[in-house]
């Protein structure tokens, strides 16, 4: 893999990793009219651990506040949302561990991420403009999360899109935009944090040495965080005064092309 190929892998992940755009359907029709089928676990790694850099450098007074009151016992509107992000987390968590193998083996090609892609769209639009709402995140309640939560598990199937999902439940719950997309990206965390994780281990455990260049996987974190950082701040900045319904039109273009590639 070239710095360039690199760099376009790493700005591809950023943009469309907390956006509500499927990245899986982006890096599929990419491999598809490039030679970039396989980027490696190496790679994988670095753009999570990028990714995952620029949420928490984003969210951190959140995420200092959340830690800290949940540390010190307290029973304020800090813990339970923290409460609330560990028990929406873990159906993703437990379901993607135990059936992760199965869904890169049946799910991960172009037909089932088209769809898919087309289909969450519609009902991102569908949720966005019946919700209307501006119920901010102190409003979340245990079964809302736990609602957000099952919903995340739907983001295992490729072209889904965990941010887009999690933000249609919200909406559909009667989170307003803003709240519905902050806590999508609180909940991106610990999703993050596994899937560097376990692409790291993935790496220490193999007997694959060919880690690559350290220099390019530097380059590619350091692009993917800087990307994914900017792509956040102005997703936030305008989405309570553009909605959603660009990104649903966006998702129905990129189907149909997926479809076309396909056929």
């Amino acid at each position: 893999m070239t710095i360039l190929q690199a760099v376009v892998l790493a700005v591809i992940q950023g943009l469309t990793e907390f956006l509500p755009v499927s990245s899986s359907g982006h890096l599929v029709l990419v491999s598809q009219l490039s030679d970039l089928s396989d980027q490696g676990v190496a790679f994988d790694a670095a753009v999570h651990l990028g990714t995952l850099l620029a949420i928490v450098i984003y969210l951190r007074a959140d995420l200092i506040e959340i830690c800290s009151s949940l540390m010190q016992g307290k029973k304020d509107a800090h813990s339970r949302l923290g409460i609330n992000i560990i028990i929406a987390s873990l159906p993703v968590l437990i379901i993607g561990y135990l059936l992760a193998d199965w869904i890169d083996a049946n799910t991960r090609n172009i037909p089932v991420i088209a769809v898919t892609t087309i289909v969450f769209g519609l009902l991102l639009g569908i949720a966005d403009r019946a919700g209307r709402s501006h119920r901010k995140l102190p409003d979340i309640r245990l079964p809302q999360a736990v609602v957000i939560g099952l919903a995340q598990v739907l983001a295992l199937i490729p072209g889904t899109s965990r941010s887009g999902v999690t933000m249609t439940a919200g909406l559909a719950l009667g989170l307003g935009r803003v709240a519905a997309a902050r806590f999508a990206f609180l909940l991106s965390v610990p999703v993050l944090a596994a899937a560097g994780g376990y692409s790291l281990l993935q790496l220490v455990t193999s007997d694959h040495q060919a880690y690559g260049s350290m220099s390019l996987l530097a380059v590619a974190m350091l692009v993917s965080a800087v990307i994914a950082f900017a792509t956040i701040s102005l997703f936030i900045r305008l989405v309570e005064s553009i909605g959603m319904w660009l990104f649903v039109y966006y998702r129905l273009l990129l189907g149909v092309v997926l479809l076309l590639v396909w056929l």
